[in-house]
């Protein structure tokens, strides 16, 4: 089994158990509303050393993610099969006979012939259709009751199948959602993607995932940039101060350090290499951000599907 120290040192590199394909640790999360800086993101990300892509249909910046990755391989030397790419079913999507075409439209827009893994975005249903937020007359969200998550499932299945898509999974789960597709599944899901930091260590789903061998991708390490917050904490300043790291280096290398992929959305070509250069803690320092004791979720789509950040106090 690889130590952390080698998982960091050797590309960043962690292996998913369940089909052996090799996931960088560090992932770029894509997630950028502006068109032209996605492009300059994703482009100073690759620069940076990432090689872990994370898009979705909803973020609406596929194309523009798929041309910063086209110009990337065609101008850095950089080959297809060094990138992990990553995109989501949307919520509309999924009925069965919507999931193969949603991941065709995707595959077209990101410039690819294959995925290294797509995720149920949510375990939410909502109304089929072109609209991606469907609501009713009184602004509530219309979810669809006529699928189930297993039949969705059971699509994804398929794309694996097909050999255009390597490893699938779910987003925005909780271990009760996710232990029963888990048991009826024929092929396991490879990854969780979840919102994970430490004042939300998701230490049960994190067991839960070591034991069946998923990987478990943490999404918003650094607290979505709500300030004041984690980066801020006293904690992690202090072991900041103690390592010689930033705060963001202190909680990217927490997140690996625990067994944990990760997603960050560096916008600046400075940031990207800072979040990038992450080195193993001393144990005593990693202890030291496992004693905080605050409790805070800041992204409530898990239990709703609708995407959107609460600030705290909220």
């Amino acid at each position: 089994m690889e130590t952390v120290k080698e998982n960091l040192i050797n590309n960043y590199k962690m292996k998913t158990k369940n089909n052996g394909i090799k996931m960088p640790a560090l992932g770029f999360g894509t997630l950028i509303p502006d068109p032209v800086l996605t492009i300059s993101a994703t482009l100073n990300a690759l620069k940076a050393g990432f090689r872990h892509f994370d898009c979705a249909e909803r973020y609406r910046n596929e194309t523009e993610v798929g041309q910063a990755l086209a110009t990337g391989i065609a101008t850095l030397g950089i080959k297809r099969e060094e990138i992990y790419l990553t995109t989501k079913l949307w919520n509309t999507n999924h009925r069965p006979e919507r999931v193969a075409p949603a991941f065709e439209e995707s595959l077209k827009r990101l410039q690819v012939d294959y995925l290294d893994l797509y995720l149920i975005h949510t375990p939410f249903a909502f109304q089929p259709g072109d609209e991606q937020d469907p609501r009713d007359d009184k602004g509530r969200v219309i979810y669809d009751r006529g699928v189930t998550l297993e039949e969705t499932w059971a699509a994804m299945e398929a794309l694996v199948d097909s050999g255009k898509c390597r490893a699938i999974g779910l987003s925005d789960i909780s271990l009760e959602q996710l232990k029963p597709i888990y048991e009826s599944a024929r092929i396991k899901p490879s990854v969780i993607q979840v919102e994970s930091h430490p004042y939300l260590p998701e230490t049960e789903l994190l067991e839960f995932c070591k034991e069946k061998g998923i990987t478990f991708l943490a999404f918003a390490p650094l607290g979505h940039g709500i300030r004041p917050g984690i980066i801020d904490n006293p904690y992690v300043v202090k072991v900041a101060l103690q390592v010689g790291k930033t705060p963001a280096q202190v909680l990217l290398a927490w997140a690996v350090q625990r067994g944990t992929s990760l997603l960050t959305t560096p916008k600046t070509a400075a940031r990207a290499h800072e979040n990038f250069d992450i080195s193993p803690l001393p144990e005593e320092a990693f202890e030291e951000i496992n004693r905080i004791k605050i409790r805070e979720r800041f992204n409530q789509v898990v239990n709703t599907g609708v995407p959107g950040f609460i600030a705290r106090g909220n």
